[in-house]
């Protein structure tokens, strides 16, 4: 194992003591790993076998860095809400108490900014039984807000309160916290551990094949689609209008689409499109219009920006582009472009964004949480830091914070887009 290419996650030091899991059935994962890339494609680029990279893959450690006994356990959510989040927190918490015998766990609310002083929000103490019946609810019960705080301030908090080991639930802004709590912590030689979980709904933080809370996202799509198609159905000239989730990255819309087939045109930000003139997407409309009287449109939220006159650059606090409605735009240039032909058309616009992150994770989702969080106990107990645990190829993996690049996005000319446009059978271009 020594000669292979394995991306190793940072760790605090050498680990000695040993596992309470070693006298129950469990397999410990000690040095294992699983190829980064499994396509012929890119293995033949490759001059050796030699040259294959690794990630280790996640699981029970059979020597811990840390003494469970004596370990102080701190636990955040932040960013927007994700079906999921109170899924993580249980998991996280039993997985602390009941296979390791932790000290405590400590709840710090809203987000990062429940690790400085000054805002005055107090930690929680997390149990097996305050936390027991929470998966059963959407939201976080550890409340959330976005953007940075001091490195140091957060530091300070966690020495006050005894905290070995900071569990991040968030996006790839919140792991890039972790990442920046990380290096401050190891120019102040301090022996803390951070673990992030990585939390987006939209599915796009690079190397994650799937992130908690997507599949959710996608399953709660099928009625909102369903009732657009049959509000479309009704009216002479119907179109069901729908924005989901969705800045960079399609993964929601294109997933909807595909799930149910009711979906005429899926638009999302990697692929472009035009409004006007002979292949823009009103003219190609109007056509399917007349064909069947009826159309089921889904766009993701990020789509189409380049269509607003105004391109702004402002960002939110966690410094994300701050986007134009293009629900609303679509919306009033469909009644615009009917209406200066004499056309009749009837607009049903559907924006449920809030209504499926807020939701509860659906069965599958819940227990890839429990995965998730008991894989980062394990990560985080045998001294690992400056990580995440995610899904790649099918397996959990350690996976260096700072490997996470550019956001996940669809492939135009790959085959899932194929797929889409086979579903929808919408132009492959709707540009001039």
């Amino acid at each position: 194992m020594a000669d292979l290419k394995i991306h190793r996650v940072e760790t605090l030091g050498e680990a000695t003591f040993d596992s309470p899991l070693k006298d129950s059935i469990v397999r410990f994962y000690n040095g294992e790993a699983i190829a980064c890339n499994d396509r012929t494609k890119e293995l033949g680029k490759l001059e050796s076998i030699s040259d294959i990279e690794y990630f280790e893959l996640a699981g029970p450690r059979e020597k811990l860095f840390f003494n469970p006994a004596e370990v102080t356990v701190g636990i955040v959510t932040c960013g927007g809400l994700c079906p999921g989040l109170n899924d993580v927190i249980r998991a996280l918490t039993f997985c602390c108490e009941e296979s390791y015998g932790v000290k405590r766990v400590l709840g710090f609310k809203y987000g990062y900014e429940g690790l400085v002083a000054k805002y005055y929000h107090y930690p929680i103490e997390l149990t097996t039984d305050n936390t027991d019946e929470i998966h059963e609810k959407g939201g976080t019960i550890l409340k959330s807000s976005r953007g940075r705080q001091d490195d140091d301030e957060i530091i300070n908090t966690l020495v006050h309160y005894g905290v070995d080991i900071l569990f991040t639930i968030g996006g790839d802004g919140t792991q890039r916290g972790s990442r920046d709590i990380v290096a401050r912590l190891r120019e102040r030689n301090l022996p803390i551990s951070v673990v992030g979980i990585p939390k987006t709904i939209d599915n796009d933080i690079s190397l994650i094949q799937r992130s908690f809370g997507f599949e959710t996202a996608v399953e709660a799509t099928w009625d909102i689609i369903t009732n657009a198609h049959n509000e479309a159905r009704a009216y002479k000239n119907g179109v069901g209008l729908v924005k989901l989730m969705g800045r960079e990255s399609g993964w929601i819309a294109a997933s909807a689409a595909l799930a149910n087939s009711a979906v005429n045109f899926c638009l999302v930000p990697e692929v472009g499109f035009d409004l006007h003139r002979p292949n823009g997407f009103l003219e190609v409309l109007e056509k399917r219009l007349k064909r069947k009287e009826h159309a089921v449109v889904v766009v993701a939220e990020g789509a189409g920006q380049h269509l607003f006159s105004d391109h702004t650059t402002d960002t939110d606090k966690s410094g994300n582009k701050r986007l134009k409605d293009i629900g609303l735009l679509l919306k009033d240039e469909i009644n615009n472009h009917f209406s200066s032909r004499n056309q009749e058309v009837n607009v049903k616009y559907f924006d449920p964004s809030y209504n499926i992150r807020s939701r509860r994770a659906n069965a599958n989702d819940s227990m890839y949480c429990l995965q998730l969080g008991n894989n980062a106990v394990h990560a985080a107990m045998a001294g690992c830091t400056n990580m995440i645990v995610g899904m790649h190829h099918g397996r959990l993996v350690h996976l260096p914070i700072d490997m996470i690049g550019d956001r996940k996005s669809i492939e135009p000319r790959g085959w899932f887009w194929q797929t889409v446009l086979q579903a929808t059978h919408q132009p492959t271009n709707m540009m001039n």
